[in-house]
């Protein structure tokens, strides 16, 4: 069963998240992030995601690749691959997260590197 419900929300240092939808084995969130805003360098243990960007433009790194998505470019996130994005743009960047895999909450977040402290 997915640890979050549809309706949580929380604000971050870079934006907020909301949950659009969770069940079993799945979580959809929407994401914002503000202008210069970064979300932590990370990876998880037991989910996937897959981001759809649908407003501004991100700054996705995965593994050592760093590249820009704008409006419907996706990229698909293995379970324990490094990543994170960012909003190089004027106005505030919103993304879709799919999760899937057997325990998706906050605790599955191992932060590698985070510009706000959290690491």
């Amino acid at each position: 069963m997915a640890g979050y419900t549809a309706g949580e929300s929380d604000r971050r240092p870079w934006g907020r998240w909301t949950v659009l939808e969770a069940g079993a084995g799945y979580a959809v969130k929407r994401i914002e992030v503000i202008p210069g805003g970064q979300l932590s360098l990370q990876r998880h243990r037991f989910r996937a995601e897959q981001w759809v960007v649908v407003a501004g433009t991100a700054l996705v790194m995965l593994d050592e690749e760093e590249f820009p998505l704008g409006p419907g470019g996706s990229v698909h996130i293995a379970v324990g691959q490094t990543h994170r994005v960012s909003n190089p743009g004027a106005e505030t960047m919103v993304f879709i997260e799919v999760q899937t895999g057997e325990k998706l909450d906050e605790s599955d977040i191992e932060r590698l590197e985070d510009r706000y402290g959290r690491a």
